[in-house]
């Protein structure tokens, strides 16, 4: 695996990992993920439990969803299609507490690389889709739906200041048409998750 970035976001502990392709006549090839790697050059304690697949149609809207006992990271790429990847810091006394960024991932496979995005313990995560898509997502944790939340991804409580506005933009004009499960838009709105049970799970350490 080739690693050519890895960057912070504007709340810095949600990273992008780019790696090369190599492309000819044919396609190209790419190792998408190198354990030894990941442990040395971004993760140390990075292990993997589960490994999710995920497609959705145009105008889905997924998310945004927590849980613990046990935690869950999650590295999450695009196979094919046109996602939009929406994550929240939900840390207690975090300086970023209910700042969400945005980060446009369309699957670029006529590009010579391919990203990952990380999104740690302690964030909510979610997505929308342009078109029809499929996404990957190796997480840090087993399914555990009896210690599992969501915030509903449009509650106004949410500050997506540090998100770049066009795509902010294009988020909010997408509700009225949104496809959400009942689950997703009965989510939790920030107020409420501050005073649940599971917000005391993930406090913010400086």
């Amino acid at each position: 695996m080739v690693i050519q970035e890895i960057k912070s976001l504007a709340i810095p502990d949600i990273k992008v990992i780019r790696y090369k392709r190599f492309s000819d006549h044919r396609g190209y090839f790419t190792e998408t993920y190198r354990q030894f790697q990941f442990k040395e050059e971004f993760l140390k304690d990075f292990e993997i439990h589960q490994i999710n697949e995920s497609r959705s149609q145009a105008n889905v809207v997924r998310g945004l969803h927590i849980q613990w006992n046990p935690y869950m990271g999650k590295l999450v790429r695009t196979l094919y299609g046109h996602m939009v990847d929406l994550v929240v810091d939900v840390r207690l006394g975090s300086p970023t507490f209910g700042k969400g960024i945005m980060y446009d991932m369309p699957a670029r496979l006529d590009e010579d690389y391919g990203e990952w995005i990380w999104v740690p313990v302690g964030f909510v995560h979610g997505n929308y889709y342009l078109q029809e898509s499929a996404i990957e997502y190796f997480c840090t944790g087993w399914w555990s739906p009896e210690t599992e939340a969501g915030i509903n991804p449009y509650d106004n409580g949410i500050d997506w200041s540090l998100a770049d506005e066009k795509l902010v933009d294009q988020f909010f004009k997408l509700k009225d048409k949104a496809i959400m499960s009942d689950k997703d838009k009965n989510g939790l709105s920030l107020s409420d998750w501050k005073k649940s049970k599971g917000a005391s799970q993930f406090v913010y350490k400086s």
